[in-house]
């Protein structure tokens, strides 16, 4: 059941009593204008809802006259989307009202969800306009129109239909669209409704008055602040047009999501309404057409003479925005539009000059031979100085071939949704989307899915804030079907699930497979009769993922092909992928669902520093590229002191260098650098001499993540070369061999931290139930690996201490990342360290001090003391201020080291083509 907004009810009638022939099955709630109850018409045999005003309210004449003044004024309102009154009655002192009992929620429980459709806004929003209408030329005024006073009633097929509700507080004019006296008003009553055929419960109760005073009181406010005109607030004479503002503020809020006006107070909400003027709802909703903005804006003109004169006007200007008026794309002329033979006058010479144009046009075409269409290829950068740092499928086409969706980050990683338009200069952001990455398009591409904040999410182009699906801790890929499921992996070892377009409960759909040793789905891509699909298996084959095609009902997977990364279906009819950094073309008949002939390649595309299995290109159904390209950087190697100062190392060669970490003495690191030929290894680099050498050539990733030994001779590091990342070991100089530590079928296992006994190296793992864990490997006996901290929140980046005795590590269980620090080996009590955020920890060799990052790339450190089982720590201080240019710092307190770019770095650009299958033709 709804949650009601309204006071606490004191129920006055009881289940079986009786109203003339009503008979009170249960209450429904309370509004200012009185109590709901649900009863039963035991002539006609039908459920109704009946209104009573309580009989301590009824010695007030000023109530009873609000009262029987909205039953004459509902009676005389007959229209389909006014709720209609059966009866009016007394019995006893209690007077009442019998009205339909309505199937469904409020516009404001709907709005709690998330910002309706454009399609949605313009057919209810005519329907409001259309009751207004039939009110306005009754002479009626509501005066107290908002969302909570709009019902939406099942349709059909998804849809819905308003009902305007609630005009306790209208007043009957002496003409239609004008009211007299002066009075302020517009407030509430008791909306009912149902909120199902089998739990009918009133939907929202609306407010009482904001001022409860006579409705006869000179310059009386009485009403929802939010949506009362100025002239209301004012205290000056209302009329109809008081109603067509309140419109204007209901359409601002079902588009974006939010109110137009907002303040901390009364008084600052009143100031709001009088001085200012709200955000053009396009900054909001990117894709709101400028027809409706034109709209909305003028409805909230503060002068009511320049405001729509009549909701007539209103509504026939929403239902041609609703039938072809919105693609016109400017905004149509102030005022009501031309009607009838006015509109005609201009109509024909211009269709007759049109029809000329065209005859010439073909005139010269039939002469002049039509150019072959030729590929176009431009770049886009991400927004001013965000990046798509995150791998490729942080930025794709929509399938219509008009937008990029790019997933950008900041350098404080504060990443967000934005699209651009490829006729358009400027991106958009869109708002909700923080903490969002690998965005996928809807088949209409007028919304898009993504995930952000352990959820699957969808946010509309035309329509506001982002809705919440289902769960997925850390999504590895979506694909949106045309029969409305949505496919996606939730979490990095999984199989893909299954989920409505509009949310629910998520099903699995594929199984991984023991006997090839599956440990993930990922990257599915619907074909288009929306129920097949490929998508990508692990662990990784002779350094190549296998792609399999998959169906809705269950299906074992076939084989399809195999690449260096996810594939892409292309029309008209070709798979797209990548080997050994070439953009491939395999012709594939969808039909069967198999590749035909030899693939054709389309140019080089370089590593955009992918590691996921993700797609490196993105395609629309009209012919349109667009794929991350990421030029390689250019590091060296930079000593940081006590204040944040850096200097380069001397003697160091800079290369394409991305991470460093650094021996327990401070005089050795390890680098990882990315190589085509053996994907990433790691460099050993003297980090007195600046020399450096080769580490690892495996044809894996070995990056995840280097953990030195106490005695900096050994490191520990994670490598997929087999699939999974397993953890190995070797010796930092000499000859020594490789040594397998610990193997298993998880896919995550990214040593963090040594032992200062040498006992024990502690890992960071993945749980598809309980997401980013700590577990602890025992280097004793059979080498057994344990969860050390597995809770329902994510937990990473442990660091031992240097006396073995407490673990530093980062948890997001306060709804961010922190600094926590435990007991170790056996986990106890856990104290925060960090106070606003905090990663990358690390302690001073004599244990009394511990660094760590804040998301502002600030270096903190915090005084620690530990005596027995207690373990205290003191307010963080600041240290230093990152160089906004220094990355992958690591610092002891004793020495600290970066990476320094080095000249003028490559940014990040999109690669966009136009007309790519011209590339398949011979020349």
């Amino acid at each position: 059941p709804h949650r009601l907004r309204s006071a606490p009810m004191t129920q006055t009638l009881t289940p079986g009593a009786r109203l003339g022939p009503y008979e009170i099955i249960a209450p429904l709630g309370a509004g200012g204008m009185g109590e709901v109850y649900r009863a039963r018409d035991t002539r006609l045999g039908r459920d109704v809802a009946v209104k009573v005003l309580p009989q301590h309210l009824s010695a007030d004449a000023d109530i009873r006259t609000r009262f029987e003044r909205e039953a004459k004024t509902v009676s005389s309102l007959n229209h389909p989307h006014i709720c209609t009154l059966h009866d009016v009655g007394r019995e006893g002192e209690i007077d009442y009202l019998v009205m339909e009992l309505i199937e469904g929620e409020t516009l404001a429980e709907r709005l709690t969800k998330g910002p309706l459709s454009t399609p949605e806004v313009l057919r209810l929003g005519g329907q409001i306009a259309d009751a207004l209408d039939r009110a306005h030329r009754a002479g009626v005024i509501h005066r107290d129109l908002k969302p909570g006073n709009v019902m939406l009633t099942k349709a059909g097929a998804g849809a819905f239909n308003a009902k305007l509700m609630d005009f306790g507080l209208a007043r009957a004019t002496d003409q239609a669209g004008r009211s007299g006296g002066g009075t302020l008003a517009g407030g509430s009553g008791g909306t009912f409704g149902a909120t199902g055929p089998n739990d009918l419960t009133l939907a929202a109760l609306t407010q009482t008055p904001t001022v409860a005073q006579p409705l006869t009181a000179q310059g009386t406010i009485v009403g929802t602040f939010q949506y009362m005109s100025p002239e209301q607030l004012e205290g000056k004479e209302s009329d109809a047009r008081a109603d067509l503002w309140a419109f204007g503020c209901v359409l601002y809020e079902m588009i974006t999501g939010t109110r137009p006006f907002h303040g901390t107070s009364q008084a600052s909400l009143i100031a709001a309404i009088l001085e200012r003027t709200p955000a053009p709802m396009s900054s909001l909703v990117p894709l709101t057409p400028p027809p409706l903005e034109r709209v909305v804006r003028q409805c909230l003109a503060k002068d009511r003479d320049d405001r729509w004169q009549t909701a007539a006007d209103l509504r026939r200007e929403l239902k041609w925005i609703e039938e072809g008026g919105s693609q016109a794309g400017t905004p149509a002329a102030i005022g009501a539009r031309p009607r009838g033979r006015a509109r005609m006058s201009w109509v024909v010479p211009l269709a007759a000059l049109a029809v000329g144009a065209v005859g010439a046009l073909i005139g010269s075409r039939i002469l002049m031979p039509l150019a072959p269409a030729r590929p176009v290829r431009f770049s886009v950068g991400p927004p001013g100085s965000l990046t798509n740092e995150g791998g490729p499928a942080n930025a794709i086409i929509s399938p219509d071939g008009r937008f990029l969706a790019m997933a950008t980050a900041d350098t404080s990683d504060g990443r967000t949704l934005w699209i651009r338009a490829l006729d358009q200069l400027d991106p958009r952001q869109l708002p909700g989307t923080e903490g969002a990455f690998y965005p996928f398009w809807s088949p209409d591409s007028r919304s898009i899915g993504f995930f952000a904040d352990g959820k699957l999410k969808r946010i509309n182009l035309d329509g506001g804030r982002p809705q919440i699906l289902c769960d997925a801790i850390t999504g590895r890929g979506g694909s949106w079907g045309s029969n409305g499921d949505i496919l996606f992996s939730p979490s990095s070892q999984s199989p893909l699930l299954r989920v409505s377009e509009t949310g629910g409960e998520a099903t699995p759909v594929t199984t991984l497979d023991a006997g090839k040793n599956e440990i993930a789905h990922r990257w599915p891509c619907f074909l288009p009769d929306g129920r097949r699909f490929l998508y990508l298996s692990l662990p990784i084959r002779d350094n190549q993922f296998d792609t399999f095609l998959g169906s809705l009902d269950g299906k074992p997977g076939r084989l399809v092909t195999r690449a260096d990364g996810g594939v892409v279906l292309a029309t008209p009819g070709f798979l797209l992928l990548n080997r050994n950094e070439t953009l491939l073309a395999l012709k594939f008949d969808v039909g069967r669902a198999a590749t035909v002939g030899e693939p054709i390649s389309l140019g080089d595309v370089p590593d955009a520093g992918g590691n996921l299995g993700e797609p490196n290109v993105s395609a629309s159904n009209d012919g349109v590229l667009a794929w991350l390209r990421v030029a390689p950087p250019n590091n060296r190697v930079a000593r940081l002191d006590r204040s944040g100062r850096s200097a380069a190392i001397p003697g160091m060669i800079p290369g394409p260098y991305y991470e460093l970490s650094v021996s327990p003495d401070g005089s050795r690191g390890l680098l990882s650098r990315f190589d085509p030929e053996s994907n990433i290894d790691m460099w050993l680099i003297d980090l007195v001499r600046g020399t450096t050498t080769r580490f690892t050539s495996d044809p894996g990733i070995e990056w995840y993540f280097p953990a030195w030994s106490p005695d900096g001779r050994r490191v520990a590091y994670g490598s997929n070369r087999n699939g999974p990342y397993d953890i190995y070991a070797r010796p930092v100089l000499g000859s020594g061999r490789e040594e397998l530590l610990y193997a298993s079928e998880t896919l995550k296992k990214w040593p963090t931290s040594w032992s200062p006994d040498g006992g024990t190296i502690v890992f960071d793992t993945n749980d598809p139930t309980t997401g980013e864990d700590i577990w602890a490997l025992s280097l004793a006996g059979e080498r057994k690996a344990a969860p050390w901290l597995d809770s329902r929140f994510n937990e990473n980046g442990g660091i031992i201490s240097p006396d073995g005795t407490w673990i530093g590590y980062v948890s997001d269980e306060s709804g961010r990342d922190e600094i926590y620090v435990q007991p170790f080996p056996t986990p106890g009590a856990r104290v925060q360290v960090s106070t606003d955020g905090g990663v990358d920890l690390n302690w001073h060799p004599d244990g009394h001090e511990l660094y760590y990052r804040t998301p502002g790339d600030v270096i903190m450190a915090a005084r620690v003391e530990a005596a027995a089982d207690e373990f205290r720590a003191s307010i963080p201080r600041v240290l230093f201020q990152l160089p906004s240019d220094l990355g992958s710092v690591e610092f002891n307190g004793e020495w600290g080291f970066g990476l320094l770019p080095v000249g003028t770095q490559n940014p990040e650009t999109i690669t966009t083509i136009l007309n790519w299958t011209t590339l398949l033709e011979k020349p």
